[in-house]
């Protein structure tokens, strides 16, 4: 019966220094195979030796997943009798040849796994190679197989010739028996365990123990002890999936390897050995493998039972989160053989850990008869079935209710396929519907109608399928109804918008696909399907995007949701209003995707939020919070409205506080030099200290005449040669400019506290401030400033209680540029310090200031007095309740 043959290569027309030929003698989940040198010559010849001379059964070729040839010849060699065994005697005879995918329907994700049954003896496999599918990831024009897989019988002469057995008395019986021949020894059966899938998927331990159990399960079957052989059953099963899940960590342990992360290598080692050892006290391996002693302590060595072979497409050895979809590949005939491709199976080696180990496909066969390849038969032309081969499962009683639409138009054995497990299937079935859409004659729009309604059933089901193919064939199908089918039968505008309302929901979610082509095939189309000359005028695309989503979405499907919108407001703008997008609507989206918990989806509402304002301005603030202090203290509204100002051209929070806190040191120090002025000059006055002429000049306003000299008259306003002016400073209040002797210490605190027409009492903390910053007083300095915000339009400082209504009313006196704004009368008036003493001091100044009348009827009141205001007067002269 056919076994795994062993072989060796001895030549190659040339390989790459990294992936050397070398690499086919051996099957596991880590091997690299072989690729021939950058930009060689083409054919490229591969020859591979046997142990021993044999019949041929099957051949297994696994292809690259991008440096793919497009054909390969297949020969077999033998060396005539009596000449040496070896390559240079070596005769040759041509059995065909094989066609390879370009693999583009798979994104260059999977590999080819042809299989390929012949009949023929040899003793050398000659592999020729043509040149290459040329694509975007093979740089250098390169070949490559991962693995090669030779399946025969050895040539023997008689049964002493039966490699490793040692058969005796009762063992030859055995052999003999025509109930064992009946159970094991069919000569066209191949064991699944010989399947290049099983090595390339097991761990090379794990597969050894697998073949030792499969014989024991032989020999007790043939013992009749069947409940051991029921045990062995189970135990190959898990088995299975134990190696399938060290062979995955193998390839991490590697690739950590490879990055240089040996902690990661070393906890990937840890864990498997662990695991093993675990698995293997759980199910008894060493019992089940009799090591300590049988109960028949008879040998018996026959070869594996039988079950189908399993041809199947491998997955690459990556360590992506999830494994890329499968392509299915169609079969082939080539001459003196039969090809057929395999089946796509899920690899296990690369599942994301999101999905339970247990549920993954196992990547052998599970049971049922052995499989007999047969050659395809065509179907007829005018077949029903568009071209579909085969037949689906049929439909469950739900499905059949769920599907009856589609089931009238397009037939259930279609239907059925749509339906299928197998994904081919579901693939060719939604070409199919497509071929009958295409070729629908016009006329009747009610059944164009009909047909258009029960195609969106199928392409919903597609685009929702994590099949890539299947995926991409049902975006193929709604494109070519958005573009051709509606424009053909003549139908209406509210059949492009059923059609786009239908869809476009799952494709939104598939926008949030865990595959990253799947993600961006759904997105592109989105931005495509917006430019359909028939979809664009409907505005459909846009206005379901910018629909805002209730709760939080995953942060996938949600940064995935934002982008579209982004990508549609710079595809389609704003400033078309036939485009759909709105200040309204798009900010009504960006509000709640700013709430969102994940970072990255902010990002992206911000970019959107800042393209917007730069576009139109002021409009996008009344979609946002006030900008206060207390919102800044976020830092993404922080710098969502220092980009704001930038835009505006208006300095930042940062560039005002760092120039008020320079304004403030300055104020600071005049004052503080003022003091000292002051006090030098009563020193001087009482004779204290000499008269320092030096401090006299640097009075900037005043000077004192040398002693001797006589005082002019008194005028109503002290001239620069008053000596009282000068030795009577402390009399003088430095706001209003006000003389009084009755200034003292006391006095003029007594004035600050009730009369000064330049200063306030702050209603909330009682402190004396200056009128023309009592604004920034209840903003930055008041106990209270925590109730007050600011009002962009007035500049005023409005209780927060007020502040919405006061702001939305827009009633206020808005402030101007270059003037000063009074807080107590609301009113604009000259800018400067003269401009405050005018305003608040002057006859028909401020009707708010109730201080000024006052001022103005006191007969000994003075103007002209040194000033200075921006401090509250509570450094050196704020007054508190007493």
């Amino acid at each position: 019966m056919p076994q795994k043959l062993s072989f060796k290569v001895i030549h190659a027309s040339g390989q790459d220094d990294v992936c050397r030929a070398s690499e086919l003698n051996y099957h596991s989940p880590l091997t690299k195979g072989w690729q021939s040198a950058r930009y060689c010559l083409y054919p490229q010849d591969l020859v591979i030796q046997l142990d021993k001379r044999a019949r041929l059964r099957k051949i297994q070729v696994l292809s690259h997943q991008f440096d793919i040839a497009t054909r390969i010849e297949i020969f077999v060699g033998d060396v005539p009798d009596g000449m040496p065994l070896v390559l240079d005697n070596a005769r040759y005879t041509r059995l065909g040849y094989v066609s390879l995918s370009d693999n583009e329907k798979t994104g260059f994700k999977a590999r080819e796994l042809k299989s390929v049954t012949v009949d023929a003896v040899g003793v050398f496999l000659k592999l020729n190679i043509h040149k290459n599918h040329i694509n975007k990831y093979n740089l250098y024009n390169q070949v490559g197989l991962v693995a090669i897989n030779v399946i025969g019988d050895h040539i023997r002469k008689g049964l002493e010739d039966v490699d490793d057995l040692d058969i005796y008395g009762e063992q030859r019986k055995l052999l003999e028996d025509p109930n064992a021949e009946g159970l094991y020894n069919r000569p066209d059966y191949i064991s699944p365990l010989d399947d290049l899938a099983f090595d390339m998927y097991q761990d090379p331990e794990i597969a050894q123990i697998i073949r030792k159990l499969e014989k024991k399960k032989q020999e007790a079957v043939l013992q009749e002890r069947y409940e051991y052989a029921k045990k062995l059953k189970h135990t190959i099963g898990e088995l299975q999936k134990v190696g399938e899940k060290l062979g995955k960590y193998e390839v991490e342990k590697r690739q950590a390897v490879e990055n240089e992360d040996y902690d990661k290598a070393k906890l990937k080692k840890i864990q498997m050995d662990e695991y093993r050892l675990q698995i293997y006290k759980d199910l008894n391996v060493k019992d089940l493998l009799e090591t300590t002693g049988s109960r028949h302590p008879q040998k018996i060595d026959l070869e594996p039972t039988r079950g189908p072979t399993p041809p199947r497409l491998l997955d690459l050895p990556r360590s992506s989160p999830s494994p890329p979809p499968r392509t299915p590949y169609d079969e082939r005939i080539i001459p003196a053989m039969k090809s057929k491709e395999s089946a796509p199976v899920e690899s296990n080696l690369n599942t994301s850990p999101k999905t339970p180990y247990d549920e993954r496909p196992l990547p052998v066969a599970r049971t049922k008869p052995s499989v007999v390849e047969e050659e395809p038969v065509e179907p007829p032309p005018d077949s029903a079935g568009g071209g579909i081969t085969g037949e689906a499962e049929p439909l469950s009683e739900k499905d059949m209710r769920e599907a009856s639409a589609a089931v009238d138009v397009f037939g259930e054995p279609l239907v059925s396929k749509a339906y299928s497990k197998t994904w081919s299937y579901r693939e060719d079935a939604l070409l199919a519907v497509y071929k009958q859409m295409q070729e629908l004659s016009t006329g009747s729009k009610d059944d164009a109608r009909t047909m258009l309604r029960a195609s969106l059933f199928l392409i919903k089901k597609a685009i929702a399928d994590k099949v890539y193919a299947v995926f991409k064939a049902g975006l193929m199908l709604l494109k070519m109804i958005l573009t051709e089918f509606i424009n053909k039968h003549k139908l209406g505008k509210q059949d492009t918008i059923t059609t786009v309302e239908r869809t476009l929901p799952n494709l939104l979610h598939k926008s949030g696909d865990t595959a990253v082509r799947n993600r961006d095939d759904a997105k592109n189309f989105v931005y495509e399907m917006a430019e359909f000359p028939n979809v664009k005028p409907t505005m459909v695309v846009p206005h379901e995007c910018v629909k805002p989503w209730k709760g939080n979405p995953a942060p996938r499907l949600a940064q995935s949701r934002s982008e579209i919108v982004e990508a549609l407001y710079e595809q389609l703008g704003i400033k078309d209003s036939k485009s759909g997008l709105t200040v309204d609507n798009i900010m009504n989206f960006c509000v709640v995707v700013l709430q969102h918990p994940s970072a990255d989806v902010r990002l992206v509402g911000e970019r959107i939020v800042k393209a917007l304002y730069k576009e139109v301005g002021q409009p996008v603030k009344d979609y946002l919070p006030v900008d206060d202090e207390k919102t800044r203290k976020n830092t993404m509204w922080r710098l969502l409205f220092e980009y704001f100002d930038q835009v505006d051209g208006k300095p930042s929070k940062s560039d005002i506080k760092r120039k008020k806190a320079e304004e403030e040191s300055r104020k600071q120090q005049e004052i503080e030099g003022l003091q000292r002025q002051l006090q030098q000059l009563k020193d001087m006055a009482s004779g204290k200290a000499p008269v320092d002429e030096n401090a006299l000049k640097s009075e900037p306003k005043r000077s004192i005449k040398k002693p001797g000299k006589a005082a002019p008259k008194p005028k109503p306003k002290p001239e620069p040669d008053d000596d009282a002016s000068v030795y009577n400073m402390d009399n003088i209040c430095i706001f209003c400019g006000e003389k009084n002797p009755s200034f003292t210490e006391e006095g003029l605190d007594l004035h600050y506290w009730k009369n000064c027409p330049m200063l306030k009492r702050c209603a909330n903390c009682k402190q004396v401030v200056e009128i023309a910053s009592y604004t920034d007083h209840l903003l930055t300095e008041c106990e209270a400033k925590s109730n007050y915000a600011k009002c962009n339009r007035c500049t005023e400082a409005i209780t927060k209680a007020e502040h919405e209504q006061h702001v939305a009313e827009k009633a206020c006196n808005a402030a101007k540029a270059g003037s000063n704004h009074c807080p107590l009368c609301h009113q604009n008036h000259l800018m400067g310090e003269d401009g405050w003493k005018n305003h608040l001091m002057a006859k028909d100044g401020c009707k708010q200031n109730p201080r000024r009348l006052l001022a103005l009827n006191k007969p000994q009141g003075k103007a002209g007095g040194a000033t200075t205001r921006g401090k509250p007067v509570g450094k050196g002269v704020k007054k508190t309740p007493r």
